[in-house]
């Protein structure tokens, strides 16, 4: 029986890297990635997103001005309910059938890498979850260098997200990716090997 296994963790907690360190391992449903192929140029949610947001949503070439975007719906939170309202189901549709997808090899595991899983529900049809976490200092530096943001602007996105503390708190496994890589694939081989018993 394939399991689900719901990966998340706060803004720049370093996600990303747990997920390429699983993924040589198990099959990721990659939301972000998920999102982004929903959201591409020409396609019916971005089109969506142009008429409720006006021109200034588009690039030239038809894809979304991420950044223009970004900025307008991590301050007002009613632009991210109007945001959201237009992507979620799209995106849910997609997420279901990569999962459908990946689960034709009959992996022991598939793992759900999902940015916003416990603030969009995704936890609920997990067997377990695995939060990633790194002390705040950390995350607000390495969220200012990825993003070239203020110290402001990153603040305003780690509040627009649910505290990570609470996400720890609810988390069936809590990794660490506040020191080194070696570190972190440490703990996570260490957590992979209880998929197997």
């Amino acid at each position: 029986m394939t399991k689900l296994i719901g990966l998340t963790g706060g803004i720049a907690t370093g996600k990303s890297t747990v997920s390429k360190l699983l993924a040589q391992y198990l099959p990721i449903v990659d939301a972000d990635k998920i999102a982004w192929a929903v959201e591409g140029p020409g396609q019916p949610t971005t089109q969506k997103i142009a008429a409720k947001f006006g021109p200034d949503a588009l690039l030239a070439d038809g894809s979304l001005n991420r950044p223009w975007l970004g900025q307008l719906v991590f301050n007002d939170s009613a632009a991210l309910q109007d945001l959201t309202a237009i992507t979620s189901l799209p995106i849910q549709y997609a997420m279901f059938e990569a999962i459908v997808a990946a689960g034709q090899s009959n992996p022991t595991a598939i793992i759900l890498d999902v940015p916003l899983l416990y603030e969009s529900g995704w936890q609920n049809i997990c067997d377990q979850v695995v939060v990633v976490t790194a002390p705040p200092a950390i995350v607000l530096k390495r969220l200012m260098a990825r993003n070239q943001l203020s110290k402001q602007a990153a603040q305003a996105r780690i509040a627009s997200q649910l505290p990570l503390a609470q996400k720890a708190a609810w988390a069936d496994v809590v990794i660490d990716n506040g020191s080194t890589v070696d570190k972190t694939e440490a703990a996570v081989l260490k957590w992979l090997e209880t998929m197997t018993v």
